[in-house]
């Protein structure tokens, strides 16, 4: 298998507990990183995982997405998978209620936390010859309110709408598009959320097998999905949360 993983940060990542797992398996993997800050921390994952292809992306720059997608066609002309695992809102809108958030910072969240994996999609699908599988991450405040989550409650709510969307639309093509729902990781993502160590520890505490997920818990079910093990499963968003969701 052969397949791109958008949105490594470090080796905290949620995407590089996936980019282990799948390595584990034998994928050849593509890996991005969003800019000269976040090189350094990623290039040293990236040789760890033999990646063949390693550019950097900002999803908001159209001229990154067509390099990277044009090396992959080039180099490999074909892709099975898709990882994409990026998100992000304005710290000020983050921080305050969803009733004072910005017009502009709604949009930049939904832009690059959302919609992002819609552009991505529609440049890999081409590439999905013989079908493929699609995978986001999502977190459990897109359905429920979790206290300091903010504006990313909606934002993921949309982003579990639009893989439900994109499922319908490539399933004729037999690519299929999920999520994976994690409980709450301690990520650099997840530490610029407010009352993120109380979130942690109620998890702990509500969760029916009372612990915190690990990265490499969420990658064993992301590779899963990503692989042929899963031919029928698309357009779910799928819990990896210790049962968080059912009692939180």
């Amino acid at each position: 298998m052969k397949g791109l993983i958008v949105g490594v940060a470090n080796d905290q990542s949620l995407a590089w507990g996936c980019a282990r797992a799948l390595r584990d398996q034998g994928a050849a993997l593509a890996l991005t990183y969003l800019g000269d800050k976040a090189r350094p921390h990623v290039e040293p994952l990236a040789r760890a995982v033999e990646a063949p292809i390693f550019l950097p992306l900002d999803v908001t720059r159209p001229e990154q997405i067509d390099t990277l997608f044009d090396t992959v066609a080039r180099e490999w002309g074909s892709l099975d998978f898709l990882l994409h695992s990026i998100a992000f809102a304005p710290k000020e809108d983050l921080h305050g209620r969803v009733l004072d958030s910005s017009a502009q910072g709604f949009a930049t969240a939904m832009d690059v936390s959302c919609h992002s994996l819609i552009r991505l999609a529609a440049r890999a699908a081409p590439l999905m010859k013989n079908g493929g599988s699609i995978l986001t991450l999502s977190f459990y405040g897109s359905e429920k309110v979790v206290p300091g989550y903010g504006i990313m409650g909606p934002v993921k709510a949309a982003l579990e709408a639009s893989v439900r969307y994109l499922a319908a639309d490539l399933g004729p093509s037999r690519i299929r598009v999920n999520a994976l729902s994690t409980g709450p990781v301690r990520t650099r993502a997840a530490s610029g959320l407010s009352h993120f160590d109380a979130l942690m520890m109620r998890a702990v505490e509500t969760a029916p097998l009372h612990q915190l997920v690990t990265i490499e818990q969420v990658g064993d079910m992301a590779a899963f999905l990503l692989s042929p093990r899963a031919p029928t499963i698309t357009g779910q968003t799928i819990y990896v949360d210790a049962g968080y969701n059912v009692t939180g």
